[in-house]
């Protein structure tokens, strides 16, 4: 039964099917609990929250299932060369992004590019909150963290859009890894190279990691329907993780000009860029992605993102998707506005059809 895999083992959950933790505002404690009531495992993004309101989501998703559930944390939130930026670099950023602030009449914001990391004070409050599954990107937390994982018997689970990346991961105790395939949409959570050298296809990278790693594999990027889930799991994951399918679904935080979108043809048009947060994601495609090359030096992660913040907002409000970055991955086919359990159920009764 394809249903019964070493994940829904581990993770005691009926299916083996994940959430992504969509993180950025996306997620919701009814989206989280949706899917883990379901019989999938929910996930909450959680890495642009404060500690207190960290534990808040958690109070909340405990207080709606009583199923296992994933918070999900960015080991590396602030680019090392944050440190080094320059009044100077920050000013050429500043006039180069000027002309969208002008066209949609927002300001151009004054930065403080001091920026502290949260990711420790957030595993902290993680670690109090106590959810059954702690996935993570950008790196693997220190062994500290882990070791206290285990003592709450927290499943603990490392991305990697690499073979290399997936063994560090192994090395370092992981229970288990999420192949994060090229497909996928959102930012590429590369950590031992460039992302724009990490490029490697979903299938392809979910065989090659089965052949490195001994630790279970869960499958990520352009899964939106059942058939992408039988490949997957055919092409040998334990599990599947999806997240532009709930996307657009009633409990999603995304934004109605978000969720409109993505039931149009123009969410079949994605593309990389790091041109509107500071790090490579994939979107539906932009003008901004497309007047501004990758090559093209931004500010970095987070500065760049909070200096186009308010542009986005004002884009979002304004009805302008050519000026926002529209998370995507490279499978929106059929991609539908309801309730979360409704897609969910669609999902499970696919596969059960097909295999």
């Amino acid at each position: 039964m394809w249903k019964n895999t070493v994940i829904s083992r581990l993770l005691n959950i009926e299916y083996p099917v994940l959430l992504g933790p969509m993180g950025g505002g996306f997620s919701t404690p009814e989206l989280t609990a949706a899917i883990s009531n379901t019989g999938g495992l929910g996930s909450y993004g959680a890495y642009t929250l404060t500690p207190e309101q960290l534990l808040q989501a958690g109070q909340a998703i405990h207080q709606l299932t009583s199923k296992p559930f994933n918070i999900n944390l960015w080991v590396s939130d602030v680019d090392a060369s944050l440190a080094a930026v320059t009044a100077e670099k920050i000013a050429t950023v500043q006039a180069l992004f000027k002309p969208y602030f002008d066209e949609l009449g927002v300001p151009v914001p004054e930065l403080n590019p001091v920026i502290p990391s949260k990711f420790e004070q957030q595993a902290e409050a993680l670690l109090e909150v106590k959810p059954a599954v702690f996935s993570f990107i950008f790196g693997v937390p220190a062994a500290e963290i882990l070791r206290e994982c285990r003592k709450r018997h927290i499943v603990c689970v490392g991305a990697a859009t690499t073979v290399e990346e997936a063994a560090y991961l192994e090395e370092a105790g992981v229970d288990a890894i999420v192949a994060a395939g090229f497909e996928a949409g959102g930012h590429r959570p590369s950590f031992l190279r460039g992302a724009d050298d990490s490029l490697t296809g979903l299938l392809s990278l979910v065989q090659q990691l089965k052949a490195r790693v001994r630790v279970p594999v869960i499958a990520a990027g352009g899964i939106a329907n059942g058939k992408s889930i039988a490949a997957a799991l055919t092409a040998g994951a334990d599990a599947v993780q999806l997240g532009t399918a709930f996307l657009a679904s009633d409990e999603s935080a995304a934004s109605p000009l978000h969720k409109r979108i993505l039931q149009t043809a123009a969410a079949q048009h994605t593309v990389l860029s790091k041109s509107l947060t500071g790090r490579m994601g994939r979107m539906i495609h932009n003008r901004i992605a497309a007047d501004i090359s990758y090559a093209t030096e931004v500010l970095p992660f987070p500065l760049h993102n909070r200096f186009l913040g308010p542009l986005k907002e004002a884009a979002a409000a304004q009805g302008r998707a050519d000026l926002v970055n529209l998370w995507a991955g490279q499978n929106a086919v059929g991609i539908k506005a309801k309730g979360a359990a409704s897609i969910m159920r669609g999902l499970i009764a696919e596969v059960n059809e097909l295999l």
